[in-house]
């Protein structure tokens, strides 16, 4: 009987790439890009038959832990541990965080490290991939999986096969890591054959990879296994301890043990996998109109040839335009070459050498009790529109250099303010002086809809002093 195999998935990228829809604190993993669910969902979807699979485990960035949460409650996953990484250390410590949390209930585990964010299109041939590559992690290798490609790509590591092992049949070791090459010789390397894209999943067993990190990254071993022994449970989550993560080196899994390991093993495979690296990706596999278009949302389209266009806000109208890439939101609008893509990046720079908040967050911002959404500012004032979860509350707080005033427009609020407490209905209102403690609960069973008007010289988020908080927040 086949081993069990533990899910390990990486959600801690920022997906810079897919902007203006992806940002800092909703990334491409948490969107659904290709269908109604979320790339994150689409991945723990995968890997969800209890036969083969045990809950997974997320490492994930702690700003996106709420919604993470929220993400696989709304999928019906229960029983997952969701490990929060206290500083970004690249996928080599995230992985060995999961390895050592692994290990200490079962040391030979098969892991299956998983990015949250990339599409496979095929689920039988990956299921295939999956077991070719158990029986070769079972042995002792430290497996990738190659994907076979389908033109010159130049974006993409390459792995050359070597040698088919023994009691795999479908597995070969690794002849050769490649980086990323220039054009000509990705075609001589696709000319030549035996030559996979680096996919960026794994399979080995929990005591292999930490043998492995033992001999080539002992101080990184060190400190993460350190992070693991001093974190943890906080609510609904594992919290790595800050100090000796945070001291780990910095370091992918290929750079730290697959490119130096003897056991590195790679199964070919072909399963419709897609890292949607940027919009051009998802208009390549996206379905296409009669024009070769790609078309999502509130669009209209005339005379149009092989573009993307998506709106996930106002109605976009394309007239006229090929090889193009629309995408509008609430509050930004890309227009680019489908070959210039790659450069939106160059935007979320300047957006942050700028100091705007377009590159961090939508208008719509989530937080673990519902969501707000900024709707108009000046001088001196704000206005949000507040969204809270039915038997949610927000923490009890207060500010410095702002006063609000509350206006419920549906549903049944109950407000803390100092020593009173009393509740609101739509069409009542109130105020929360500068300096007063206050907090804001839900006591409905509908989603309460409240108006906030702030006044005061600093409006900021940061302007929060949080005296108790039901979701572990500072």
């Amino acid at each position: 009987m086949a081993s069990t195999i533990h899910p390990i998935i990486l959600c801690g990228g920022s997906g810079t790439r897919l902007w203006p829809l992806s940002r800092a604190l909703h990334p491409k993993q948490l969107l659904a890009l290709t269908g109604s669910r979320s790339l994150l969902q689409e991945t723990v979807a995968r890997v969800a038959d209890p036969a083969r699979f045990a809950r997974p485990h997320l490492l994930c960035n702690e700003r996106h832990r709420f919604q993470i949460a929220e993400q696989l409650r709304e999928a019906s996953v229960e029983g997952a541990t969701i490990v929060l990484e206290p500083a970004a250390r690249n996928t080599a410590p995230a992985v060995a965080a999961g390895a050592l949390l692994l290990a200490a209930d079962e040391p030979d585990a098969l892991m299956l490290v998983l990015p949250s964010d990339h599409v496979i299109g095929d689920a039988k041939a990956f299921d295939a991939a999956v077991a070719v590559a158990g029986k070769a992690a079972e042995g002792g290798a430290l497996v990738t999986f190659g994907i076979t490609p389908n033109g010159p790509e130049t974006g993409y590591g390459y792995i050359e096969r070597g040698a088919a092992l023994a009691g795999a049949d479908g597995a070969f070791s690794v002849a050769r890591f490649m980086e990323k090459p220039d054009a000509d010789t990705a075609a001589a390397m696709i000319a030549k054959g035996g030559f996979f894209w680096n996919s960026g999943m794994f399979l080995f067993r929990a005591s292999r990879y930490l043998e492995e990190l033992a001999a080539h990254a002992p101080a990184m071993l060190k400190a993460v296994r350190s992070a693991v022994a001093k974190g943890r449970d906080e609510n609904d989550f594992y919290r790595l301890d800050a100090a000796p993560y945070e001291a780990s080196p910095s370091d992918s899994i290929d750079y730290a043990v697959m490119e130096k390991t003897k056991d590195a093993a790679v199964v070919p495979a072909d399963f419709g996998w897609s890292d949607v690296g940027a919009w051009s990706t998802l208009w390549e596999i996206g379905d296409k109109d009669k024009d070769g278009n790609v078309i999502h949302g509130d669009v209209i389209a005339e005379d149009a040839a092989r573009a993307y266009l998506r709106s996930d806000g106002p109605l976009v109208a394309a007239v006229g335009v090929e090889d193009i890439v629309v995408v509008a939101t609430g509050d930004a609008v890309l227009v680019a070459p489908r070959d210039r893509v790659q450069d939106v990046k160059l935007v979320t720079d300047q957006l942050a050498a700028a100091g705007r908040s377009e590159h961090e967050s939508h208008r719509v911002v989530e937080r673990p009790w519902g969501s707000y959404q900024t709707v108009d500012a000046g001088d001196g004032f704000q206005v949000k529109r507040i969204i809270v979860k039915p038997g949610a509350r927000l923490s009890l707080q207060k500010h410095a250099q702002r006063a609000e005033h509350w206006v419920v427009v549906r549903g049944q609020a109950r407000v803390t303010r100092d020593d009173e407490e009393f509740d609101l209905v739509a069409g009542q209102s109130t105020d929360i002086p500068l300096g007063a403690v206050h907090r804001l609960e839900n006591i409905g069973a509908k989603p309460l809809h409240l108006i906030e008007v702030q006044s005061g010289g600093y409006l900021g988020e940061d302007d929060i002093v949080r005296l108790d908080d039901e979701y572990g927040r500072v």
